[in-house]
């Protein structure tokens, strides 16, 4: 009884890794005659477990969705992704973080002692990095219901903010003006658009969709998302560019960004292409094509110092548009470069 209860845990195991399975390999895969498969089968459909099996001798058994849902069973990595996956992810989805935790103690409490001691030992805290530049959480149910219109190919109608708390930050301040005084933004748009993926890069989600407005590919920030009612309208998905969606999202040089409330923000131009640019800049950079081997670059920084440094990371010509302090830092690096150079203190 005890040898026929752990295959019977082990199929079901197997059940959740694969929707489908040949009778021969499951055979194979549990070290029974294809007999006992089949009797393992009828026993797990008497205990509730919808399983279908195709027609034929060689017909693959299947595990539908029913009213009973299968133990989890985890080996020793699936273990420690799941508690790492439940740790992290409050920090780039906002309201989740008490729901993740109650998951995360009812995993761990069914878990067998061994596998609970390698759960205990992935103790994680998310701590912010000035480096990260990260974009502010996004809304679980914003999540949701972009990731239901992906799944369904729905058309997908959204009010879209150009900026935080919809106002576009300064870029480039007028020399009579400080770039915390910029003047408001347009009022934000509502796109109509046919959505497809859902991305995480660098700290950020990203809608990824065809405009249905400007007959091209987008890239949206989620977290300036406000999701109208779902429009039942379907789509018949389209062939992304490339058809990789990591390299087409990396590759945009816009992506909805701006620098974000940062203390320190300016603009400058260099001279390489924006979609070499794109790739490498930090997280809510933006980046103009002006010309193909020139780019308008604009960021923000914890410092103007900072800021400086981080567009010299770049290694090409720079042209600083402003604002004046980030020239003056821009010469207060050179200075202390010039001195690392030549061997001798800054001071």
């Amino acid at each position: 009884m005890a040898e026929t209860s752990a295959r019977l845990l082990l199929l079901l195991s197997l059940f959740q890794s694969r929707r489908e399975w040949p009778g021969a390999v499951l055979a194979e895969r549990l070290e029974v005659s294809p007999r006992t498969v089949r009797r393992d089968v009828a026993r797990l459909r008497q205990l509730g477990y919808p399983v279908r099996v195709g027609k034929g001798p060689g017909g693959a058994y299947r595990l539908d969705a029913g009213a009973k849902i299968p133990p989890l069973l985890f080996d020793d990595e699936q273990a420690v992704a799941v508690a790492v996956a439940l740790q992290t992810a409050p920090s780039t989805v906002a309201g989740i973080g008490e729901a993740a935790a109650r998951a995360l103690a009812a995993v761990r409490q069914v878990m067998p002692s061994r596998l609970r001691q390698r759960v205990d030992a992935v103790r994680v805290t998310s701590i912010d990095n000035a480096w990260d530049l990260a974009a502010p959480p996004v809304a679980s149910q914003v999540l949701l219901a972009l990731g239901t219109a992906v799944r369904n190919s729905e058309v997908l109608v959204f009010d879209y903010a150009t900026g935080p708390a919809g106002r576009e930050p300064a870029l480039v301040a007028p020399p009579d003006r400080r770039p915390e005084t910029a003047e408001a933004s347009a009022p934000p748009s509502s796109p109509r658009v046919e959505p497809h993926h859902l991305v995480v890069w660098s700290g950020r989600w990203y809608l990824v969709a065809w405009d249905l407005e400007r007959s091209g590919w987008r890239t949206f920030r989620v977290d300036r998302i406000t999701p109208h009612a779902p429009t039942g309208v379907r789509f018949t998905p389209r062939e992304l560019p490339g058809a990789d969606v990591t390299a087409f999202v990396v590759g945009q040089h816009d992506r909805g960004d701006t620098p974000g409330q940062w203390p320190c923000h300016g603009e400058v131009i260099l001279d390489l292409p924006a979609s070499v640019v794109a790739r490498w800049a930090p997280g809510g950079a933006v980046v103009e094509e002006i010309a193909p081997d020139r780019c308008r670059l604009a960021l923000g920084a914890w410092s103007w110092t900072g800021l400086a440094a981080l567009t010299g990371t770049f290694a090409c010509d720079i042209e600083v548009l402003g604002p004046p302090e980030l020239k003056a830092a821009c010469a207060e690096l050179a200075r202390r470069y010039a001195a690392a150079a030549a061997g001798r203190p800054a001071g």
